[in-house]
């Protein structure tokens, strides 16, 4: 008996009107490749990545502000992409959609720079997507984000405290527990707790060294 068979460009699931059936799909590296490539950009604004990454939620925009401080990088440039991890994390307590004020979001790079950037990161990030999957995935629910943003939210304040050397732990932390969320891994979200408390107790002993050695300073000055 003859069956019939479906057309030869078929798709198993069919996608809604005006939707890549496949958008979903692409990961984090290609698509920060893709905007870097971006010819038609002359620099890259914080509002470009903002809308470029809303589908991603907030564990792609914890990790793009987050990562650049782990390499070397201008000076001030852990106080500008301080404050967008401030607002993003204040909004992940609240449970609401990731937005920034126009003053952070028209914040923006040269193209050439985001490009080193991004070309400095997708071999780590690929190497994380490669070992990361769904599992543990109520670490990464709606309730635990909110944990997670009370803890991003100090983790950043950290990060933009004007302290020598202090940066990179706090971003390094960020940076493991937004990949978490990003592909919902809770193995990755504990991993990025604990480096979290370790990034506090660094942080916090640098902040006791630099008052120690002020407060050293002025009293043998007079």
């Amino acid at each position: 008996m003859k069956q019939d068979l479906p057309p030869a460009d078929a798709s198993p699931a069919s996608a809604a009107p005006g939707q890549d059936p496949h958008a979903g799909d692409q990961r984090l590296s290609a698509i920060l490749a893709d905007l870097a490539e971006d010819a038609s950009r002359d620099r890259i604004a914080i509002s470009d990545m903002l809308e470029t990454m809303r589908a991603r939620a907030f564990g792609a925009l914890l990790l793009i502000f987050a990562f650049p401080n782990i390499l070397p990088s201008p000076p001030g440039l852990a106080g500008v992409l301080g404050l967008p991890l401030v607002f993003l994390s204040v909004q992940m307590v609240l449970g609401r959609e990731p937005w920034l004020p126009q003053i952070i979001a028209k914040r923006s790079m040269d193209r050439v720079f985001f490009a080193a950037m991004v070309k400095r990161i997708t071999p780590w990030l690929g190497r994380a997507e490669g070992l990361m999957h769904a599992r543990l995935e109520f670490m990464a629910g709606d309730l635990a984000q909110r944990l997670l943003g009370l803890v991003c939210l100090i983790l950043a304040v950290a990060l933009a405290l004007p302290i020598p050397f202090a940066n990179l732990a706090p971003s390094a932390a960020i940076c493991l527990i937004g990949l978490g969320i990003l592909e919902r891994d809770g193995l990755w979200i504990g991993i990025g707790m604990l480096a979290s408390a370790g990034a506090l107790v660094y942080v916090a002993g640098l902040g006791y060294a630099l008052v120690k050695s002020a407060l050293f300073v002025l009293q043998n000055a007079f």
